[in-house]
């Protein structure tokens, strides 16, 4: 059941990614011309390279592992659960020098405080790797 679950939140997660490439897509910024010049033209190809960041290597590897572990249990990538959802982590987060090491040590060691009372896990099977990857999938999520 639980394998169940962490699937079906992996496919919505890449499901909604998907549907957000689609809708910046229809954006021509032409009025509907569709001719790909004049003033919204260079808007509309560079749109998609920085809002669907679902080819992102380092996405793709982040969710992936996300997907295998318990995370999905706390967390939701738009949602609160027991932990905070991972866009309002990125929100906090992304851009910060370091961040990515703080965090991944956080995953593997567990903590509480930044987020309330709740601690999260430690994660002590997790190699560091692993988690900076886990880490930078998330801090993606704040350009969604």
């Amino acid at each position: 059941m639980k394998k169940t679950l962490i699937l079906l939140a992996a496919v919505a997660t890449i499901w909604s990614c998907s549907n957000n490439k689609s809708a910046s897509n229809d954006k021509t910024g032409d009025n509907g011309a569709g001719t790909g010049t004049g003033p919204g033209a260079a808007t509309t190809t560079e749109a998609p390279a920085t809002t669907d960041v679902s080819q992102n290597p380092d996405y793709k590897k982040g969710l992936a592992l996300v997907g295998q572990s318990d995370c999905l249990t706390c967390h939701k990538v738009a949602e609160k659960v027991v932990g905070p959802p991972y866009q309002e982590v990125a929100a906090r987060y992304a851009g910060k020098p370091g961040i990515e090491d703080s965090l991944a040590n956080k995953v593997i060691h567990g903590g509480s405080g930044n987020w309330g009372q709740v601690p999260m896990t430690a994660h002590p099977q997790l190699s560091h790797d692993d988690a900076v990857a886990m880490v930078k999938y998330i801090l993606l999520l704040k350009q969604q």
